[in-house]
């Protein structure tokens, strides 16, 4: 391939027309309208693809929505398992929330869209893939980088973008082109399995209260169950395999783990959040399952591991969660840091009990073969086996620099000096 054809794909991906797009639809007001928009504007044949990460959804009418509004294909792509497995799992095994609230749900999703996009568009023959995404959001970002990493060639379709119509004008639009618009909603939404996220109406007002209409997952905590309830994870190197006792796929135990804690108010998160693009957004989310698991797995990952190993991952952490975060997850960086991350959850093996109240799940237990703990070496009490009698000379040695350092006199021109009478104190 020749520069002057790198640069072309590389400058202009953007399509200005096309034979065949697959649509990652939704079926929602945007998607809907593009099913009929870029036929009028691009001239190619749309190919609808669906993918069910784990949200709530009638899948089967959405599928046949796609072809009442002239697609010549629609399909409908079962990801859950794969989304869990490969996704989220990474996810937990790095604990990984962005700005220290969020557990990345939507952006854990995006690349496996872009990745099944890119598989359907390739087997069908399309040139290119078309997205609802806005130019003000991050999904834009992580999707068209993770189409492009996988398929540099490939022709990209982004009629909000492009279009610039007010939800007003699709409304005018959709009913002149006989599509079905869904009761009007103040909220912006998007599911999957690890979260809920919920943007737009009054939540653009950071200092408004979200009204109660906004949760669907979460039972507030005020109305939430007066008496506690137990969430027991048993762990197997770095993943839940099983809750309250019961194994099950991670996904499924996920979705089970949303319903419980969920019911005990336990998941809603509201930050004030930086986006990729510059903006600085307030934003609110339901993971019910994601904030029991991570909380889970921190404590069991900190009592298997060294003080090293738990400060050097931290530093790792915020890298991890930037890279997904910001729609690198193909960046040969974050396969280095998923290597690191495999190898310190070897020992992340065994039980943590959490218990559920009012919006809180605290952790009230934990159990390992590979703790990093000996009760005669902690204990106060009578059979302990720690010497303290070494603790002197520790503490003379951990401390000699500090020490030093508070020995040295500043006088008032700003020149340092340490007397004789320092030096033999010190000594």
């Amino acid at each position: 391939m020749g520069v002057d054809e790198m640069n072309n794909i590389y400058s202009s991906y953007e399509a200005q027309s096309a034979e065949k797009a697959v649509l990652l639809y939704s079926g929602g007001l945007d998607t809907s309208c593009m099913l009929k928009w870029i036929p009028e504007h691009y001239g190619a044949e749309i190919i609808a693809l669906t993918v069910d990460l784990g949200q709530p959804s009638d899948f089967e009418k959405i599928r046949q929505k796609a072809l009442d509004l002239g697609a010549v294909k629609a399909l409908v792509i079962d990801a859950k398992h794969e989304f869990a497995g490969e996704y989220v799992s990474k996810a937990i095994k790095a604990e990984a929330l962005y700005e220290g609230s969020y557990p990345l749900s939507t952006a854990l999703g995006r690349p496996l869209l872009a990745k099944i996009a890119v598989e359907i568009a390739k087997k069908e023959g399309a040139d290119a893939i078309a997205h609802g995404c806005t130019g003000k959001g991050n999904d834009q970002v992580r999707l068209e980088s993770g189409i492009l990493s996988l398929a540099p060639e490939m022709k990209i379709i982004a009629p909000v973008r492009t279009w610039q119509m007010s939800r007003d004008d699709e409304i005018a639009y959709a009913a002149a082109n006989g599509i079905e618009i869904s009761p009007k909603s103040q909220f912006s939404v998007d599911e999957n399995l690890w979260g809920r996220s919920i943007e737009g109406g009054i939540l653009e007002d950071p200092y408004a209260e979200p009204p109660d209409e906004a949760f669907e997952w979460c039972t507030l905590p005020e109305n939430s169950p007066s008496r506690p309830e137990h969430a027991l994870l048993e762990f197997e190197d770095g993943i839940p395999l099983a809750l309250n006792g019961i194994r099950l796929p991670l996904c499924d135990l996920i979705a089970e783990l949303n319903l419980l804690a969920g019911k005990h108010g336990v998941g809603i998160i509201d930050h004030m959040e930086d986006r990729i693009v510059g903006l600085k957004t307030r934003e609110l989310y339901e993971c019910p399952a994601a904030v029991c698991i991570l909380a889970a797995h921190q404590d069991l990952q900190k009592a298997v591991s060294t003080i090293h190993q738990n400060q050097f991952a931290s530093i790792l952490k915020e890298k991890w969660e930037f890279l997904v975060y910001a729609g690198l997850w193909n960046e040969p960086l974050k396969e280095n840091l998923d290597a690191f991350f495999d190898s310190r959850n070897k020992n992340v093996s065994g039980e943590v009990n959490l218990k559920l109240f009012k919006g809180i799940a605290r952790v009230v237990g934990r159990k390992s073969e590979n703790l990093l703990y000996d009760k005669k070496l902690a204990t106060y009490g009578k059979g302990q086996l720690f010497n303290q009698s070494c603790s002197p000379g520790f503490i003379e040695l951990w401390s000699l620099q500090t020490r030093m350092a508070a020995k040295m006199k500043v006088k008032e021109d700003g020149v340092v000096e340490k007397t004789i009478e320092h030096a033999k104190g010190i000594a």
